[in-house]
């Protein structure tokens, strides 16, 4: 059975959103839909009994924001298969649980209840950082949101030889029949003054030269698997995070890897990925990689 693309919602205009990207999203790459609901009304209102006629208020609105999703769906996508889900236990558990058999985690910038000057909400950002699919934090305006840029940007690092980060990217370009912009930063060691005389243009030179060299070997399998995406590669000095973010306004989707260690307790994203969920202003792509000792490297 093919895995499903899930997407969690809770009735709030960012869950709406993302719920129609998912929707497109499925439809490109041919996927069943799951709709995914999660709620604790059970922890305030009570399991009611089995011989009971009525059900918790709390209940029925979960039930009433699946089916009111799940309508919106079939309205935008007919033919799309899709299934849903009301589960009574915390957002992020469930969708973590649901992201073991996903083939890509869905979820809004921010849900209900969160304060609206966040720029992410709490549940997108335990869910980014600990699913073990790719998780697609959706926010951005509506260039990005409506695939009008036709480009995807990814964001190299420097573990990302055919990384799952690299792969996604090249699948995302390829399904969207979009140009792949990829990006390898590079910068000056932080304990060298920059006026010191090794520092001079060769120097430059021989890093700008480094991070081509790992932006080949990167990208060399991807290529190879997906010629017909177009590639637009550029090597830039500056911290990554920044770089990205203001890239992004040009974007459709930004894709960055997450490296992680196993066993580690708490949030796992590196400064890349956290600052783009934050301020990016297309949809943003983490990709999980595993490691048994590494973080997450800058591109």
């Amino acid at each position: 059975m093919e895995s499903p693309l899930v997407v969690g919602v809770d009735g709030s205009d960012p869950s709406l959103t993302a719920l129609d990207w998912a929707v497109d999203e499925a439809v490109r790459y041919g996927l069943p839909l799951r709709i995914v609901h999660a709620s604790l009304w059970e922890r305030y209102e009570g399991v009611v009994p089995t011989w009971a006629t009525d059900r918790p208020s709390g209940q029925i609105l979960a039930e009433n924001i699946v089916g009111i999703a799940a309508e919106r769906a079939r309205r935008r996508a007919p033919d799309l298969p899709l299934a849903t889900a009301v589960l009574a236990e915390d957002a992020s558990t469930a969708l973590l649980r649901e992201g073991q058999e996903g083939a890509i985690l869905v979820v809004g910038s921010r849900g209900r209840g969160e304060f609206a000057d966040l720029l992410l909400g709490s549940v997108g950002l335990i869910v980014a950082a600990r699913a073990h699919c790719p998780v697609v934090v959706v926010r951005g305006d509506r260039h990005a949101l409506e695939a009008r840029h036709g480009r995807v940007l990814l964001g190299v690092g420097e573990h990302d030889v055919d990384s799952p980060a690299v792969r996604f990217a090249f699948r995302e370009a390829a399904a969207r029949d979009a140009e792949l912009d990829v990006v390898r930063t590079w910068r000056r060691p932080a304990h060298e003054p920059i006026d010191h005389p090794l520092l001079s243009g060769n120097r430059a030179i021989h890093l700008a030269e480094q991070s081509s060299e790992l932006l080949d070997k990167a990208l060399e399998a991807a290529v190879t698997e997906h010629p017909r995406v177009r590639l637009r590669r550029a090597i830039l000095e500056g911290p990554a995070h920044r770089v990205l973010t203001e890239r992004s306004a040009a974007a459709d989707l930004l894709v960055v890897g997450a490296r992680r260690r196993d066993g580690l307790v708490g949030l796992e994203l590196g400064r890349v990925a956290h600052r783009a969920l934050h301020h990016a202003t297309c949809p943003v792509a983490v990709v999980p990689q595993r490691h048994p000792e590494s973080t997450e490297g800058e591109p």
